[in-house]
Parts: C-alpha cells; structure tokens; sequence
C-alpha cells in the first residue's frame, strides 16, 4: 500500500547537550526509589562537578519530552484504513528512538524472542509525537533511512530483522560446549569477540552521527547478546577505544544509550549435550563452571559501559525483552538540564569527569560521565561540497535547508507486465534564488536525487541529476505561488518493501530539502488480485506526467499535494490487476469507494461494478471514478479507500484494498489562495 510521504521541514533546534567555549551542558534524570521520574526540583537541589570540582550551576530547566506511554486503543472500525502518517516537524516530536538490533552477535534463539518482543512494542507502545529507526548492526547505510512516524513502516522494518548467519551468534545464546572445545575454540573466539563487537560500535557510531541532527533528547536502544571489553587473554585495546570515541559523540549529540541482553534470564549450568569433564575433581568442575560464569558477566561489560556512560540503563536478566522496551519508553518523561562556565583549561582535548549528585535523600540522579574537550564547533565538520550536503539531507527525516519539497510514490504495471513505481517531487521554488538575466528570464540550478532502498537498507535503484529551471512572465509568477514538480520513474524488479527518499539542492546556496515514503509493491506473478497505486486529482487538471517533467501545478488538487476544496469532485484513477475472467473474457469485479477520517468513516459509495472498455488489458485494467467533496465536510485531512472485489476469485482471495490521504480546505481559503 502506498503511504504518504513525510514532508520535510527546513527547521532547526540547537542540541540538548552544547558544549562551547561558553557552556557545558548536562542532562539529567532524577528517580526515587521505585523508579519513578521526579519533578519540580530546583538548582539547589543539584550539585554539578567537573574532574571533582564543584562547578557553579548557571543556567537550570526540567524539560518534559513525554507523556507516559499507554497501550494505543483498538479503530473504532475495524474496516477503517491506518490513520494517515502525521508528518511531523521538529516542534512536535516528543522521543526520538533507534531500536539497533545487534545481528551480528545474536543467536537465531535470541533474534526470533527479540523480534516477537519489538512487534509488540510498536503495536502497543509506540504513540503520536515518536519518531523511530529500527537499524541492524549488519546491514549498510540504507538501513538508517527508517525514521518514521509511520506504525507500518516500523512494523515492515521489524518484519527485515532476522538472524545474520554470518554473525557471531549460533542457534542457541548459550550453547554450551564441552571442555575440550572451549580451549580448542579460545583463540578464535577472542578475535571474533573483537572484531564484531568493533564492527557493531561501528554501526552506532552511524546512527548517533544521524541522530546529532534532530532536535531534543534522542535515545539509542541496542539489543545483543553482549559485548566484552577484556578479552579471555586482558586485551582491552581495540573495543575499549571504540567505546570511548562513541559515549562521547553520543554526548555531544544528546543521545542516550539504553542496553538490552537479549539473551534473557540464563542458568549457566552444564547442557545437556555436554560430554563429562575429563578430570573428575569436583573443584576442576567448579572452576570451569565458575569461568563459564565470569564470561558471561564480562560479556555485558561493554552493554553496562555504554548505558552508565551516557546516562542510559542497562537491562539484563529479565525474559520480558517487550517490557524493558517498555520501561526504555517511560525513562523518556522528562529530564533536568544544567549548565555551567568551563574554564579556559577544559579545552584540552583531554577527557573530562562530569558527575551530578542530587541533595535530596532518597533519590538517584542519572547522567552523562564526561566529555573529550573539545568544543562542538570543532568537532562538527562543516558540510561544504555537493555530495557532503546531499548525504545529511538523504540522512535526515528533516530537510538540512530552505527547499520545502514533498513527495508521492505511486507503484504501476506497465504494458510488458513490468513494475515500477513513480517519484512525484513538488517543489517550492519561492526559496530558490533566481537569477535573472537582461531578457526577463529567471534561472535557477538544482541538483535532484531519488534513491530506493530496499528491505534489507540496501539502495537498489538510484537517479541523480542536475538541471536548470528557465522561467519568466506569467509562467515564473504562477511557480512562485504555486510550485513545481519534477517527476522519475522506478523499475522495481522483485516486490516487497522499499523506502523512497528524495533530495532537492539548490547548486548555488547548498539548501537542501528531502522527504521520504514507504511503498508495498505486490507479487503480481502468483495471480492475486492487487491495485496499484491512487491517482488523485481534480477532472480539470490534465497535466502530463512525462520523466523530469517540470510545469506549474495547482498546488490544490494535484496529485502530490491532494488538497481539494469544499464542493469540489475528485477523481481517483487506479489499475486492477490479475482480475480473474468468465467465459466470455469479461471481469466480475465490483468497486466501492469509502472515505475516512480520524480512522471513522464518514462516507461510503456505492457498490460499482467494472465496466471494460474496447480493448482493455485484462491483467492491467485501467479504472477511475470519481466522488464530490460534500460542502458540509469538515476541512482537515482524509483517507480515501478503494475496496475491489473479485467475484471470481476464491473467497479468501477475492479482495484487494488501496488508499490515499488528502486534505479538505473550506471553499473561502481555496479561493484566497487562487
């Protein structure tokens, strides 16, 4: 199903943590001794050091990121398509949260509890105001692009989470094996340990990178089945730099890492399939059963380390892996941030010690452990060349400048039984500097980008180009006030799930913009009964939608920006595909528009059957309709659904179902803005 894509915005907010030559600021959660967030403390109630030293506490707030997470209510139809993805701006959004699943040290039993745990947190807990990633230490870059609003989407990227078998982890989190094997298998299991477990710091890395540039407090939430920092032989060197280098970029990014064992409660007694010790000493056995546990509890080292270090909390020994998912959620209420003047010495490049106690007995206070000094100026590379500013754009669910662009994907069969799907771009070019020349004409140069990822976050297919947009007159003025739009389509050779994200750059100022949509194309060669995407539009507005087409829109009811007005009709085209026929040739098949808002339905139409016209394509059949917007609807934003069924078809099979949001203006503000 196609899904609205996220507009981005060209909005900004300054980090929760700020380190500068002028402040040093710190987040901090305050519990009583049930856990519990506690409110309305002053600076007094603080103390703030640095390296030991007390540091005078200047500037002091309780920021509350969100309300406590409660178990999203059933649709009150269960007929009612999703709500429509609410395109969130940075102002809105409550908790930002990247699930990183560690697939590269999780057993296949720890992956498949982990993913039945994840599916229920997005069904129950994940609210309005979220925006979330779900990342797999060993996929590519592609996988970053998940943060959504959107439950589906996180639903189809848990659905991408599977065992990596090319991973350290095996079937079993504690596959026990004899004494033999274990000193046979020391060695290598040292450099494995090691390699994957930078490889897996790596992959944070990445997403913290990401995540700098959204506003507020940003939460990572890894899931694995450990990291070790000392090695069985004392080596700490390679991990324990990792893991440095990461708890302070995470600081300055205002992320706080959570950690989650996802091995569960474990019994570390011998296995079954375990042969008997070759020394029968019952205190040989004791001290190997006494090293099996010390590895374990050295395992979760790294997991203690990044959650302590960045003010998180470390989750072990529990079989609910959906509720410590939970609990990372509620840790999200709210938080206190104090600030101090650093002294000229704390610029360094040394790691500094941060430590905030609160006065108040009974309480516990939680919060960052120190900084590298530097200051973020310095060590926040400044984005100067083309490909530098296109990435943070492609990387971002926001736009990174002043190119307001929004994008729609509508999935099609072409004519040779080919899929593909179709990037619309609607631009608003009144942020382009034009240029103009001694001839009236108006000019401006943009770079645009679309790339589709696939469902395992690898970039499948990609279009890349730059061209000039030439206007004057009339044609510039109704751009200006109306938009343009630019147009490329997708050959999509496999189906499945796939991510589209879009950047427009203007070549001369480096303003970005980008956006972003998750589409479902259909395995249309088993034979079942699917549809294509929903063309919506007004009667009047016949544009051609040609490759790179650039032409003036009703920025009303076109259809990137679907918005119509009170009275006015709309019509929807769509295909009907694999539809099964009679002895004559002919469909059976019935078609039914309904219209939703707040997931309620407000209008249904009637029951429509397909009339064929002369030399129609029974695989790929065209089809359209149309529905007057009544003038006593209410304006806001609006689902249309198109249920299809197939009479012909077995029962189980017999019906397929598209939508496609639009928004509903009164008639008074469409025609002030005509």
């Amino acid at each position: 199903m196609a899904l609205l894509g996220q507009q981005t915005t060209s909005q900004q907010q300054d980090d929760v943590i700020r380190i500068t030559v002028n402040l040093v600021q710190v987040d901090a959660v305050v519990t009583d001794a049930k856990g519990r967030h506690i409110t309305g403390l002053e600076a007094a109630d603080f103390e703030l050091l640095q390296d030991g030293k007390p540091q005078k506490i200047t500037s002091f707030q309780f920021v509350r990121s969100a309300a406590p997470s409660v178990t999203a209510p059933k649709p009150a139809d269960p007929s009612a398509p999703p709500a429509p993805p609410v395109a969130l701006k940075p102002d809105q959004i409550q908790r930002t949260i990247a699930v990183v699943v560690d697939d590269l040290n999780m057993s296949w039993e720890s992956m498949a509890y982990a993913q039945q745990a994840m599916k229920k947190f997005v069904d129950e807990k994940i609210q309005q105001g979220d925006l979330v990633a779900v990342v797999r230490t060993g996929a590519g870059m592609g996988a970053l692009q998940s943060f959504t609003a959107d439950k589906r989407q996180m639903l189809a990227a848990v659905e991408r989470v599977k065992w990596n078998p090319l991973g350290r982890g095996g079937v079993s989190a504690f596959g026990n094996r004899d004494e033999e094997e274990e000193e046979a298998f020391a060695t290598l299991d040292n450099f494995r340990d090691r390699i994957f477990s930078v490889g897996t710091l790596g992959a944070i890395n990445y997403v913290v990178n990401g995540l700098r540039e959204l506003p507020g407090r940003k939460s990572v939430v890894l899931v694995s089945d450990g990291m070790r920092i000392l090695d069985s032989d004392g080596n700490t060197d390679m991990v324990l730099e990792q893991l440095r280098r990461l708890t302070d970029l995470a600081n300055r990014a205002g992320v706080v890492i959570y950690t989650l064992d996802s091995r569960m409660l474990p019994t570390l007694q011998p296995g079954a399939n375990e042969r008997g010790p070759s020394d029968p000493n019952p205190v040989t056995f004791s001290d190997r059963m006494s090293r099996r546990r010390s590895d374990y509890f050295e395992s979760q080292n790294g997991l203690h380390y990044l959650a302590n270090e960045t003010g998180g909390i470390f989750y072990r020994d529990s079989n609910d892996i959906a509720g410590s998912l939970a609990k990372v959620l509620e840790d999200q209420q709210g938080y206190y941030l104090l600030g101090y003047s650093p002294g000229e010495a704390t610029f360094n490049k040394s790691y500094h010690k941060v430590q905030v106690k609160v006065k108040r007995a009974g309480l516990t206070v939680r919060s960052r452990t120190g900084f590298l000094g530097i200051p973020d100026s310095n060590a926040r590379p400044a984005r100067k060349t083309r490909q530098q500013q296109m990435l943070a754009a492609l990387t971002s669910p926001f736009g990174s400048g002043g190119v307001p662009i929004k994008l729609t994907a509508l999935y099609s069969e072409n004519a040779k039984g080919g899929s593909y799907v179709s990037s619309l771009l609607h631009i608003d070019v009144s942020q382009l500097p034009f240029q103009q020349d001694a001839e009236g004409w108006h000019k401006a140069t943009i770079d645009a980008l679309v790339i589709t990822f696939g469902d395992n976050g690898i970039p499948i297919d990609e279009s890349d180009k730059t061209f000039t947009i030439n206007l004057r007159g009339n044609t510039y003025r109704q751009a200006l006030a109306n938009g343009l739009t630019y147009t490329i389509h997708h050959p999509i050779k496999k189906p499945g799930a796939y991510q589209l994200r879009a950047v427009i750059r203007d070549a001369s100022s480096g303003k970005a913009g980008s956006a972003s949509q998750f589409i479902e194309v259909p395995d249309v060669k088993k034979g079942r009964l699917a549809l294509s995407g929903l063309y919506l539009r007004s009667p009047a507005d016949k544009a051609q939608m040609a490759e790179g087409q650039q032409l003036p829109q009703d920025p009303r009811a076109n259809p990137i920006v679907r918005s119509f007005r009170q009275g006015q009709t709309m019509l929807y085209i769509f295909q009907v595909l694999n539809a099964r026929m009679d002895g004559d040739k002919k469909p059976r098949v019935d078609i039914q528009a309904t219209v939703f808002r707040d997931g309620k339905q407000v209008f249904a139409g009637k029951t429509m059957p397909y009339e064929p016209g002369a030399g129609f394509d029974p695989k790929r059949m065209l089809t359209a309709g149309q529905l007057r917007l009544g003038r006593e609807m209410t304006p806001g934003e609006y689902m249309l659904l198109v249920k299809v069924t197939d009479k012909l078809a077995p029962a189980k099979r017999n019906t397929a179902v598209q939508w496609m949001d639009f928004v509903l203006t009164g008639a008074e503000a469409a025609a002030a803005n005509q």
